[in-house]
């Protein structure tokens, strides 16, 4: 089982997905000029709508979603300050929309402090997703619960055999000024927390697990995400940090102003990485910074990747045309077991430009005879602007 630590704070994003990832989650304001306190939440009295006086049974074997959505209701509509609470216990759980906006005169308060537990079959699920928030302004979510997928039941196992949709534990859709904090999530059907179309999210203290061998990205940044900033994050095994997958459809909002910081990755199979498609439309991620990174046996530490394929059969008749710009790597340092230390696959036709590697120090963690076959830095494509200042590969 796999634990993971994450940090983070959105001020506009569109899509942030993440899978196998993370636990403690902090912030940023203000383009990256500094950090916020830890989220504290409204603290005032709430009129407290509890499930249990709705019908919820806290056995993970009656279904209580009538009763959740029963309380969601009433608590939505009240005028005055409100609470949705879940007391402790295992509440079996299914396909639940908590949908806004609500009529509260202040911040709505969701507290869940006992364990959420999925159905098992993915035919339980009409949709994509599990739990979700939509259309809110204004939402505290946190407790101490466990949100429990059930992945290993019934949806890991169909999902190698054949191509399968995958069920998202917990989303938020078109939110603004809201704190996530303090909850947990495992075992999810597929990915574990998605933002989408939502501003001013903050995420703290989140802890999200599953086994080492089910996993994609740790954190993924996709399309129109702005302000980003990823920090204090433990990731582990998985395919590391990305942005993207960028170029797969037409007319992609542009990724700008990211940050990955002070993270470290462990046995993953990427660890920093910008991943698109070939035969991509136009489209383009600029001003990408990761600093302060640790690498231990990672493969592919450093990766620019604009002929990502992972099904082995995508249209290579032409390049990528996603632009890729002011991209820097900064005091990335640790060890590596790849081929290569860094590798910067550029579309030969949207040129990258403007790459900088500022201390960056990786070491290959071969043996001495395979360390003098490894590559140690490669490029291919069209690369305008490349600049390494006090780094090393070894």
């Amino acid at each position: 089982m796999t634990n993971y630590s994450f940090i983070i704070v959105v001020k506009l994003l569109v899509i942030f997905l993440i899978f196998v990832s993370p636990k403690e989650i902090l912030a940023f304001y203000d383009r990256f000029g500094g950090y916020a306190e830890e989220p504290i939440g409204p603290s005032s009295p709430y009129e407290v709508f509890d499930v249990s006086k709705f019908g919820g049974s806290p056995n993970a074997n009656s279904d209580n979603t009538l009763a959740f959505e029963k309380t969601w209701e009433a608590a939505c509509n009240h005028q005055g300050k409100s609470k949705f609470y879940v007391p402790g216990g295992k509440f079996l759980v299914g396909a639940i929309q908590f949908k806004g906006p609500c009529r509260t005169e202040s911040t709505m308060e969701v507290e869940i402090t006992g364990d959420l537990i999925a159905p098992t079959s993915i035919k339980a699920f009409p949709s994509n997703q599990w739990i979700s928030f939509s259309n809110l302004n204004d939402i505290f979510l946190y407790g101490s619960t466990n949100l429990e997928g059930g992945g290993e039941v019934e949806a890991w196992k169909s999902c190698k055999k054949s191509k399968c949709d995958l069920v998202t534990s917990l989303i938020l859709a078109n939110v603004s000024n809201a704190i996530i904090k303090n909850i947990s999530l495992s075992n999810s059907k597929g990915f574990h927390f998605r933002l989408q179309s939502s501003r001013n999210v903050t995420v703290y203290n989140v802890s999200i697990s599953s086994p080492w061998d089910i996993g994609d990205d740790c954190v993924s940044i996709s399309t129109g995400s702005l302000d980003v900033l990823v920090s204090g994050t433990r990731c582990g095994p998985g395919h590391g940090f990305s942005i993207g997958s960028l170029g797969k459809v037409k007319n992609e909002e542009e990724v700008r102003r990211i940050k990955v910081q002070n993270c470290t990755v462990n046995g993953a199979e990427n660890g920093v990485r910008i991943k698109t498609w070939p035969s991509s439309p136009p489209s383009q991620a600029s001003d990408i910074t990761f600093d302060d990174i640790l690498m231990i046996n990672v493969s592919n530490p450093i990766f620019i990747d604009q002929e990502y394929c992972p099904s082995g059969s995508c249209d290579t008749t032409s390049a990528s045309l996603v632009k890729l710009s002011n991209i820097e790597f900064k005091n990335i340092r640790g060890t590596y077991i790849s081929d290569f230390g860094v590798n910067l696959r550029c579309s030969s036709v949207a040129a990258c430009e403007n790459i900088t590697l500022i201390d960056v120090n990786l070491n290959g963690s071969k043996t001495l005879k395979e360390k003098l076959q490894q590559e140690k830095f490669s490029t291919t494509g069209r690369l305008n602007g490349l600049a390494v200042f006090n780094s090393t590969f070894n």
